[in-house]
């Protein structure tokens, strides 16, 4: 195998712009068609971006045979049938985050993967955006020490343009997408902690629900325990007041702190009482870098970028933060 060869499963919003075009960009990478359920929009995807093939169906996608990999990029609701089909099928998966509805699924797809000839990774492309690259170097590199803790704080008002409310969202569709604003944004914030830090020992976690929907939650507070002693602690807050919005996490270390935003382009670095700020740009398609990783993992050249099983950790994490009894 020397090309791999994407069919997208689920081409809206995700595929449009952060991700899409970026597998027609990435070296031996081929976009050969996308799938939507609307045949007019997958259409529309495919000639606006120089598709040559488009469906409304997702067996044109799974048995075509010209195509060894897929990018899943649905609601969770279908990650886990169309994973299993893909993987039975011997074809690659990217998948996009969150892995399932919940950890129980999220392991099946882990156990499908030990009997496939497929490969695996999960799209939590913020390992490889410029800044978290930073980051993880300051921590390698001992730049504050000894990592003591990590406060995390996410306080997002309704009118966030990422948090878009609308009654037939199905991010607060718990059936759709296994919780609310928190099964969409966290798993960010959890992915990159365990890429940081390694695997997670305990966590415990409170939650308050809204008011429209008690499996969605509107206020999580958790605290995570990793099992090389280091704390984290974080709140999620997603109907907080517009003038207490905040997206900040710092790391706190014997020698110093590093302090950043998920959706900010600076890292922070402040020891010795002095202060420096780095500052970063994002690829045009944030998911770019990721899918590079990916696809060099795909065709042996690399290691995988992030495992079913890191996918599966965030799951696990998330039901126990959020109490979901399904795990």
């Amino acid at each position: 195998m020397n090309e791999i060869n994407w069919g997208i499963i689920g081409c809206g919003d995700v595929a449009e712009v952060k991700s899409g075009p970026a597998f027609q960009k990435v070296a031996h990478s081929n976009l050969i068609s996308v799938m939507r359920r609307n045949e007019e929009k997958a259409k529309d995807f495919a000639k606006r971006h120089h598709v040559p093939q488009w469906t409304s169906n997702v067996e044109d996608i799974l048995n075509n045979d010209d195509i060894n990999a897929v990018y899943i990029a649905t609601p969770p609701s279908s990650h886990l049938t169309y994973s299993l089909r893909a993987l039975e099928a011997g074809k690659h998966v990217y998948l996009e985050k969150p892995m399932a509805l919940n950890a129980m699924e999220a392991q099946q797809i882990t156990n499908v993967l030990g009997n496939s000839t497929g490969k695996l990774t999960m799209a939590h492309y913020r390992r490889k955006l410029p800044a978290f690259l930073k980051v993880k170097e300051l921590l390698d590199t001992n730049s504050i020490g000894d990592i003591i803790h990590v406060d995390l704080q996410v306080l997002q008002s309704k009118k966030e343009l990422f948090v878009a409310d609308a009654i037939d969202n199905w991010r607060i569709q718990p059936e759709i997408s296994g919780g609310g604003y928190f099964y969409d944004l966290a798993p960010h914030h959890i992915d990159l902690m365990i890429h940081f830090f390694g695997s997670i020992e305990k966590v415990h976690g409170l939650t308050k629900p809204t008011n429209r929907n008690a499996n969605v939650e509107e206020i999580v507070n958790g605290i995570i325990s990793f099992k090389n002693s280091i704390q984290f602690r974080g709140l999620w807050n997603f109907n907080a007041a517009e003038v207490n919005e905040k997206d900040e996490c710092i790391i706190y270390g014997t020698n110093g702190r590093i302090k950043f935003s998920f959706f900010g382009s600076e890292v922070v670095l402040k020891k010795n009482n002095e202060e420096q700020t780095f500052s970063f740009t994002n690829p045009n398609h944030v998911q770019e870098p990721m899918i590079a990783n990916t696809v060099d993992y795909f065709l042996g050249k690399d290691k995988n970028p992030c495992t079913a099983e890191d996918g599966l950790m965030v799951m696990e994490t998330l039901g126990k933060l959020s109490g979901k009894k399904i795990n």
